[in-house]
This record gives C-alpha cells, sequence and structure tokens, in this order.
C-alpha cells in the first residue's frame, strides 16, 4: 500500500485542480486571478508537506533548518503576491489555506484515513504556511503606503509652495487698500505653512518607520536661540503662556531647522492637550558633553503603559482621538533626535503633568545615530 506521501505525491494535481474550484467559488478576489497566480506557491508546499510526511527522509537538524527556509519561503511568496493584489484581505488569504487544508485531508483520506500524527504534520504545515504568509501580508502593505505616503507628501509639496507664494504676492499688492482681502491671504499664507509641516511630518515618519536615517545639514547652531525664537512666535499665536527657562546659550553643531520642527511639534502637542490657558515651560539646560531641551505642560496624566507607545506612527494616548492632525509630531522628534545621536524621554504623573524631553551630545557630527528600538 502506498505511503500517504506518495499519495500526496501522486494527488498533487488534483488537489490544486480541487482548490482552485474551492478558493473561485469561496473566496471573491480568487476570481480576479488566472489560475497560475491562483495557484503559485501551492507546488512548493504540496512537495513540502510530502516530503514532511515521508518515513524515507532523513530528519536530521541540518534537514529540518533546510525545510524551515523553504516554508519562510514559500509562506513569504504567498503573502506577498495576495498583498501586491488590489482585491485581497488579509481574511480572503487566510480562507485559501483552510480551503487548501481541507483539500488535502479529503484527498488523502478517499483511499484511507489518516493517522492522528499525520494530521498534526498537515495542520501544522499549513498553520505555519498562514503564519509566514500573514507576517508578509502585513509588511508588504506597510512598504505599500510608506511608498504611497512618501510620493503623496513629495507631490503635495510643489502646489502648496504655489498656493503660498500668490497668497504673498496679493497680502504685498493689496497691502493699502484692502485690509480685508490681506488678512483673508494672511489666512491662506498660515495654513498653507501647517499643511507643508504636515505633508512634511508624513515623510519624515514614513523614513523613521522605515528604520531610516533623517537627513540632516549639520552646522554650527544656538538650541537656546531656536527655542526663544519658538516661545516669542507661539506667546503670538496662543496668547502669553508660553515661558523660557533656560541657563544661556547652548551652542553645537546640529541640523537647525530639524531641531526647530521638533521642539515646535514639542510646543504644538503641549498647547494640544494642556489644561486650558495654564503656563507651558520650554527648558533648555547644558551640560559638559550634551543639551537637554525639555517641554512641561499640566494637564492630565499619561498612563505609563501608553508612554512607550507615544513615538510610534499614528499612536496617541487614549483619549485624544478627538484632536486635530495626524498623530505624527512625537515620531518625527525622535526621528529627529535618533539622526543626532540622541535619546528621548517622557514623564507625567497626577498632579505633575507632562514634561516630554530630549537630550543631544554637543556635536552630533561625531555621534553615531542612536538605534531607533532603543
Amino acid at each position: 500500500m502506498a505511503t500517504t506521501a506518495d499519495r500526496l505525491r501522486k494527488l498533487a494535481s488534483r488537489i490544486m485542480t480541487d482548490f482552485e474550484s474551492r478558493a473561485n467559488e469561496e473566496v471573491l478576489a480568487a476570481l480576479k486571478l488566472e489560475s497560475l497566480a491562483l495557484r503559485n506557491s501551492l507546488p512548493e508546499l504540496l512537495t513540502q508537506l510530502a516530503d514532511a510526511l515521508s518515513t524515507r527522509i532523513d530528519r536530521t537538524a541540518a534537514r529540518i533548518h533546510a525545510d524551515r527556509k523553504d516554508s519562510l519561503r514559500i509562506g513569504q511568496k504567498h503573502g506577498k503576491d495576495r498583498a501586491d493584489s488590489e482585491h485581497y484581505t488579509m481574511d480572503q488569504m487566510i480562507s485559501e489555506y483552510h480551503i487548501l487544508r481541507q483539500v488535502i485531508c479529503d484527498a488523502l483520506e478517499e483511499e484511507a484515513p489518516l493517522t492522528p500524527v499525520e494530521r498534526e504534520v498537515i495542520v501544522c504545515a499549513v498553520e505555519q504556511a498562514v503564519n509566514d504568509a500573514a507576517t508578509q501580508f502585513s509588511e508588504t502593505l506597510r512598504l505599500i503606503q510608506e511608498r504611497l505616503a512618501a510620493t503623496l507628501t513629495h507631490d503635495l509639496r510643489g502646489p502648496i509652495t504655489v498656493a503660498k507664494m500668490n497668497a504673498q504676492m496679493i497680502m504685498k499688492r493689496v497691502s493699502d487698500v484692502d485690509p480685508t482681502t490681506v488678512a483673508s491671504a494672511n489666512r491662506i499664507v498660515n495654513n498653507m505653512d501647517r499643511l507643508d509641516s504636515m505633508t512634511h511630518d508624513l515623510l519624515d515618519a514614513s523614513m523613521v518607520r522605515a528604520g531610516e536615517r533623517l537627513p540632516l545639514n549639520l552646522e554650527a547652531c544656538d538650541l537656546n536661540e531656536i527655542t526663544k525664537e519658538i516661545v516669542d512666535e507661539f506667546n503670538v499665536i496662543y496668547g502669553d503662556r508660553f515661558v523660557m527657562d533656560s541657563d544661556g546659550p547652548a551652542q553645537g553643531f546640529w541640523s537647525k531647522s530639524a531641531l526647530r520642527r521638533a521642539v515646535e511639534n514639542l510646543a504644538t502637542n503641549a498647547e494640544k492637550y494642556s489644561t486650558p490657558r495654564s503656563p507651558i515651560t520650554l527648558s533648555v539646560k547644558t551640560m559638559s558633553a550634551s543639551v537637554s531641551v525639555a517641554v512641561h505642560n499640566e494637564g492630565k496624566a499619561i498612563p505609563k503603559e501608553n508612554q512607550p507607545q507615544l513615538f510610534e506612527r499614528f499612536r496617541r494616548a487614549r483619549g485624544s482621538e478627538t484632536r486635530t492632525g495626524w498623530g505624527l509630531g512625537l515620531t518625527v522628534v525622535k526621528g529627529v533626535v535618533d539622526s543626532h545621536g540622541g535619546k528621548v524621554g517622557i514623564e507625567s504623573a497626577e498632579g505633575k503633568g507632562t514634561t516630554f524631553s530630549f537630550e543631544l551630545p554637543m556635536d552630533a557630527r561625531s555621534a553615531p545615530p542612536t538605534n531607533p528600538s532603543e
């Protein structure tokens, strides 16, 4: 009597046909694929499963390791193919594997029942393939979304710049005769600046999420001066809420524009989540080989369990979902600080408010970038 492994090899073609028939009936996205694309990784998976069921193959440690690598490759191939299709969802891809498992078992048991061990081998092999494919499916979708975000933000900045320039021209031409038009043009410029900042944040956050270091133009600059300019500007916008706490100049080699955006993001974040009309303090402290910036606001504390997630992309503290923006500010802050070889921090407790901070080496030219996972 043929072994189960022999029967699986003999029935492989029929299993693929039966799988295709059932997938076309039960998985909506399968109808959008040609036969070859639908079956793609099936032959390799069935061959590997037959080897796993075989009693003639010596299951050495090296063979087990090689089989696992092949299984991972097959699952990843299937997951990538399905993610590249605009029609497939994760659920539909997983349904394919469940159909495959049923078709394999049904075909093999027509001649003889499977032993518990054989059924367990089949179930485990298919479930491992599901896990590998699902992981790759998610990773492929993430990469697609990041490429889309990068392309979108890049393309948006052109028309934003043009609109801003034209609004500024309007302000210059009618400044002496039409205050209402000037005010309207000024609002356009301010909102274009905000939109440009949001698209810049989105682009930087995509780079950070992809594990890339943000490009920096390092130069001699004064972080204390940068922070004071932001305090002055924000007091004009939000009222005299922002307070500067400094022990003097803080000169070093950093990216002036990147650090300005980082401090602005922390200040904007503090204004959003602070108690209304309460003071917001920006502190700059210089040490022997580093400098620190801290932004403190009063208000509801951030739960301890939520704090490590705040620097992740698109994450906000629970209860902040109604706030405007994309939740990218802190991600960008961490990306900027990591690229300078620094580190970020947060302290938050009831009755004490919340402080976001970062510390930088005085000269980022010789500082290696911080590992984003640290």
